[in-house]
């Protein structure tokens, strides 16, 4: 019999119980980051000419929808935890990773001038779901 304690079932465990408070806070903050990342993450694949006319035109259009349904994915996962209320900390740290990452890529590559000026809006808004997430988190801390 392994006695050796699964991580991912632990962290679950510890995320759903005594923590409620903290995945109750998350519960909006993970809807609407999915939300957003659904919508962005589909746009170039419903209509790139607009994704184009907002962002800058694109060279490797095979790049853009590969982020997109990416994207996209991240997000459908996001808005099912948050409709089932399964939030875990895996669903925590893919939300935070992923908002974490892109708003570094549109950061940097901006002040490369790489990119256009319009990603750092995205940037900011990532940098906003970051911050969202680390209020989630701290709630019920004073508590435990």
């Amino acid at each position: 019999m392994n006695t050796k304690p699964d991580v991912s079932t632990a962290a679950a465990t510890l995320w759903t119980t005594g923590r409620s408070a903290r995945a109750d806070a998350a519960r909006p903050l993970a809807l609407a980051q999915g939300l957003y990342f659904a919508a962005t993450g589909i746009w170039p694949l419903v209509h790139m000419r607009s994704f184009e006319a907002v962002t800058g035109p694109k060279a490797d259009k095979w790049l853009v929808k590969t982020v997109g349904v990416l994207v996209s994915v991240i997000g459908g996962v996001l808005v099912s935890a948050a409709a089932r209320r399964t939030l875990t900390a895996d669903t925590a740290a893919l939300a935070i990773g992923s908002a974490a990452a892109l708003g570094a890529v549109d950061t940097i590559y901006a002040a490369k001038k790489r990119i256009p000026p319009i990603y750092l809006a995205d940037a900011v808004v990532e940098g906003a779901i970051v911050s969202g997430w680390v209020a989630a988190l701290s709630t019920g801390r004073a508590r435990e």
